[in-house]
């Protein structure tokens, strides 16, 4: 546990670092913005990239990983969804809390963290996982957002939420990395020295840009409504890989290193990306934006304690 807690260290004191630089107005919040789309868009994509050119599609689609991944998600999803319901919340806020408990920074701080601590063989699982959040889950709380707001109903109006929601997924660069990727890996055509040169130079940038953004973007959280955040915090950090683990070890079993990357995955908290489909729809973000602070700082203790579990 102790080493484990070591090795995650420097990636919490760069977020760490990015949350002063943001709290001191050293970063400002445009400034913060500039750079988390820099990130997103470029070193990030370059990392997944370089990623997916490496991996083949059937290491990449692993139904018992799929499927026992998917199957904790939706349970913890729908957990915190039914929980929801009992507090008497629409049906738009019950989806946002359910993405809280069920989306986790894997883009941004799980790649790197998981490359790092497991080497590069997590490269496959973690892609599993950031498919089947990207695809279904961030998929699932636009739809459930519009249909509760009554923008679901009709044909019209159906096939114009599963327009948005096809453009939501083209428009994504860490989809449109995984597919390029992986078309690149199935040429069997190697990368050209010069362009493989460039993957790793402009994707080094992504785990110390995306962890000082995060932390940068935390300046500007606040704790309001304690408690709420505090139990998807709970939902996120401790039900979510609980659930994840149930499912990949002993109700659809996955490969022992897989199982143990996605039970990891599973622990990272709440991702940035719930707040902003919050903030969009005006549908509780400062929910959303309690539970990213909340459970990131708790994360330093959870995520160290879930790693050296599975390890």
């Amino acid at each position: 546990m102790a080493e484990i807690f070591f090795r995650t260290l420097p990636f919490f004191a760069i977020i760490g670092l990015g949350y002063w630089a943001g709290r001191s107005r050293f970063f400002t919040e445009d400034a913060t913005a500039y750079l988390t789309r820099f990130v997103f868009y470029f070193p990030l994509s370059a990392m997944i990239f370089g990623f997916a050119a490496n991996l083949s599609f059937a290491e990449i689609f692993d139904p018992a990983l799929i499927l026992g991944y998917l199957s904790g998600t939706l349970a913890v999803y729908l957990l915190v969804t039914a929980v929801a319901w009992v507090r008497g919340l629409d049906m738009p806020t019950a989806a946002v809390e359910a993405q809280c408990a069920a989306i986790g920074n894997v883009g941004f701080l799980g790649l790197p963290m998981m490359a790092i601590l497991f080497g590069p063989a997590s490269a496959a699982p973690m892609m599993v996982v950031l498919s089947v959040d990207l695809v279904v889950f961030s998929s699932l709380i636009v739809i459930l957002i519009n249909t509760g707001r009554g923008q679901g109903q009709g044909s019209g109006m159906r096939l114009g939420t599963l327009k948005l929601v096809g453009l939501g997924l083209l428009k994504n660069p860490m989809i449109l990395s995984i597919c390029a990727g992986l078309a690149w890996s199935a040429s069997a055509w190697p990368i050209p020295a010069p362009a493989n040169d460039f993957l790793t130079i402009l994707g080094g940038a992504a785990t110390p840009g995306a962890l000082f953004a995060i932390g940068a973007s935390l300046a500007s959280k606040s704790a309001e409504r304690v408690q709420v955040s505090g139990w998807l915090s709970f939902a996120k950090l401790v039900l979510h890989p609980a659930c994840v683990a149930a499912a990949v070890l002993w109700l659809i079993p996955a490969a022992p290193f897989s199982a143990a990357v996605a039970i990891a995955a599973a622990s990272l908290p709440v991702a940035g990306n719930v707040y902003m489909l919050a903030q969009h729809y005006g549908v509780a973000p400062q929910r959303a934006s309690a539970a990213i602070l909340i459970s990131t700082v708790l994360s330093i203790v959870t995520v160290p304690a879930v790693i050296a579990w599975v390890s």
